[in-house]
């Protein structure tokens, strides 16, 4: 089975674009979203954490979210430090669920496959693309953040002229009907390279 990465800058829509491919019967996999369940259930996981980030990293809810992004976001080398005690974990986890997926190909959606070297892993990879006004406009409206506290997130991420380098597809998510038609050709090139 082939492996493809799905990435894009925050805002980018890479969600949007996972669930086109998912509505065509491609098995997804979000990367962020077990990260977060293996945040919580992973004692090793947890264990790292707290030395790294001490107590409040933690609450009677499990990873103490604001907190831990607070801390990250705004510290290049606690990001990194973090990330290198999760990103392995994720890694091994979406191997064995690749393993029992049956489709020609499945989607691995990671919002820093390039900046983590997770691209490296992957026969190809999908970049999802917007103007950054139209990123920040979405994040506003999606999420309880301030534009300051999502452009500190954007610097934290590549710009897209650094990742088109590495991405095999390209997809400008800024009209949903040419989005999915973008969609509907890489499918097709994917499902025909993967016989």
């Amino acid at each position: 089975m082939k492996t493809v990465g799905l990435t894009g800058g925050i805002g980018s829509g890479k969600t949007t674009i996972a669930t086109m491919f998912n509505e065509l019967g491609i098995p997804i996999y979000i990367a962020d979203i077990e990260a977060k369940k293996l945040t919580n259930s992973s004692e090793e996981i947890k264990a790292e954490l707290l030395k790294i980030l001490g107590d409040k990293a933690y609450n009677e809810d499990g990873l103490n979210r604001k907190y831990v992004a607070d801390q990250i976001f705004n510290d290049a080398e606690l990001l990194k430090k973090v990330n290198k005690v999760i990103h392995p974990q994720v890694a091994k986890h979406f191997k064995n669920w690749a393993k029992q997926q049956s489709e020609a190909y499945c989607i691995k959606e990671a919002a820093i496959l390039f900046e983590n070297g997770g691209y490296k892993e992957c026969d190809y990879t999908i970049l999802v693309t917007a103007p950054k006004e139209t990123r920040i406009d979405r994040i506003l409206k999606r999420d309880d953040t301030t534009e300051a506290e999502i452009k500190s997130r954007m610097d934290n991420q590549w710009p897209d002229e650094k990742k088109i380098k590495l991405a095999d597809f390209v997809i400008e998510n800024t009209d949903i009907d040419a989005t999915k038609e973008q969609v509907i050709k890489v499918h097709e090139y994917l499902i025909n390279t993967a016989k």
